[in-house]
């Protein structure tokens, strides 16, 4: 029934959430139908007149996996439900990194991280309307319990002090920084879904998808099972008259990446936020840019008014 209300309802969309974690866990041909749910969703709302924000974008409600319990775990952990662990879904797009559940072994509480990171990226960089679980900004858990309604104890209750640890403190950061770049920079919230058709600036359409050789993608790129690495490119005039143009890298691939620029050659990019770096400030960069493994990053540029 997703896409079905009539205007003016917003909805959930799980198709969403099912799409961003299997695109970060690495699993095969995912790019196409991600470059759907970054757009609004249009191949499910673009009907009857509605608009992106129909789409609530979500990683994670009230049932299932926390964003954290979604890079900890690959099975439920319901027994203290009392249904021998038979409640609950039983597919929730999950990986842990290695090691089920809790663990001590830095590069994969490194990587679950970055994971949860690029995760938060992906959600803020999405056309619709973001939505947020409390406590997912700062890494809550419910060690693995997919189906916690009947737990009115420590399984659910947020664990403040979870997060004033420096990893919870720090994704608070980061989720913040995302915050305010949506804020900041109109294309990332677009109103109305976007097909590549306007023209903000000659050689410069409102949308553009490419690869990380900075080529854009053709049709036998977007049915390659195998790409992993995407890159969205949105721009759009600002009332100043100057065009801003915001790009979202994305690398879900085994192995670090380095992403060649798209022209223009002589633009001035700044990226903005990298899941990998989450302390990195702006930083300025030339013509190519690398991310590790399940990275993420956001990089913008602009166009003087003529």
């Amino acid at each position: 029934q997703l896409g079905n209300f009539p205007p003016g309802f917003a909805e959930w969309n799980d198709k969403y959430r099912d799409t961003v974690r299997k695109f970060w866990r690495g699993d095969h041909a995912q790019r196409a139908d991600l470059a759907a749910r970054l757009t609004g969703s249009a191949d499910l709302f673009d009907r009857r007149a509605r608009r992106p924000w129909a789409s609530v974008n979500l990683l994670g409600a009230h049932d299932g996996y926390t964003l954290a319990d979604t890079v900890a775990y690959e099975e439920r952990h319901n027994e203290a439900n009392g249904e021998d662990n038979n409640d609950g879904h039983s597919n929730n797009c999950s990986r842990n990194w290695g090691v089920e559940g809790p663990t001590e072994d830095p590069a994969i509480l490194e990587t679950r991280q970055r994971v949860m990171r690029s995760m938060l990226t992906t959600l803020f960089a999405s056309l619709g309307t973001p939505m947020l679980v409390a406590g997912d900004e700062f890494g809550r858990t419910q060690n693995g319990n997919n189906n916690a309604y009947c737990q009115d104890n420590e399984i659910s209750w947020l664990d403040w002090e979870k997060a004033k640890s420096p990893e919870g403190d720090g994704l608070i950061d980061f989720t913040a920084r995302l915050i305010a770049l949506r804020r900041d920079y109109p294309m990332l919230r677009a109103g109305n879904f976007l097909y590549g058709e306007d023209t903000p600036a000659e050689g410069l359409k409102d949308i553009e998808w490419w690869d990380e050789r900075g080529q854009q993608l053709t049709s036998e790129d977007w049915e390659n099972t195998n790409g992993r690495a995407l890159v969205m490119r949105r721009a759009c005039e600002r009332e100043s008259g100057e065009v801003q143009v915001i790009s979202l890298l994305l690398n879900a691939s085994e192995g670090p990446l380095t992403f060649h620029m798209p022209p223009p050659e002589d633009a001035e990019r700044v990226v903005l936020i990298d899941s990998s770096k989450p302390e990195q400030p702006a930083t300025p960069i030339k013509d190519s840019y690398e991310l590790p493994p399940q990275g993420a990053a956001l990089l913008t540029w602009t166009i003087a008014a003529a």
